[in-house]
């Protein structure tokens, strides 16, 4: 009997049978008839949490329909996945109180899609989380994040931090 080398216990000559995906259901992981972990939903929309969260409270708003990029959603399931946004935050107050929140979306590997299936991220945010947390989604470019702006009322440079008037 012959063994691999890598997987001691996995015996070579047995015949293994490969289950190839057959259904849409098979290959998308926010696809099936019913999905798992559902905390909200609406006709178009459920929320779950994220199985990989970067914060407490990360949650994902996915569309029941099959659909890859958010520019590809009609205009009632857009109206549809905002509705859960807020339904969503409103759970996410009530339940976690953070401080803040990051809402976003990538579209494309080159954005860091790895999932096609479109899906928003309602990240919570928690004062100290971060060192500096300024510039927001910017970070997706860390070198981006922090930048100086013009600021207009009075002609001179400002650090990118929000500032009351």
């Amino acid at each position: 009997m012959r063994h691999s080398r890598i997987h001691p216990n996995v015996n070579l000559h047995k015949v293994t049978t490969l289950r190839l995906p057959t259904t849409l259901d098979d290959l998308c992981p926010f696809c099936s008839t019913v999905p798992p972990g559902i905390v909200l939903q609406n006709l178009l929309f459920y929320a779950r949490y994220d199985l990989y969260p970067v914060a407490k409270g990360h949650l994902l708003i996915i569309p029941f329909r099959h659909v890859v990029s958010f520019f590809e959603l009609t205009g009632g399931e857009r109206q549809a996945a905002f509705e859960l946004v807020w339904e969503a935050k409103a759970k996410s107050d009530a339940d976690f109180r953070p401080h803040g929140y990051n809402v976003g979306v990538n579209v494309g590997q080159a954005a860091g899609q790895t999932v096609s299936h479109v899906h928003i991220h309602l990240i919570p945010r928690y004062d100290g989380d971060m060192e500096h947390p300024e510039g927001g989604v910017r970070g997706v470019i860390p070198e981006k994040r922090i930048y100086q702006v013009v600021d207009h009322r009075s002609g001179g440079l400002c650090d990118g931090r929000v500032h009351s008037a």
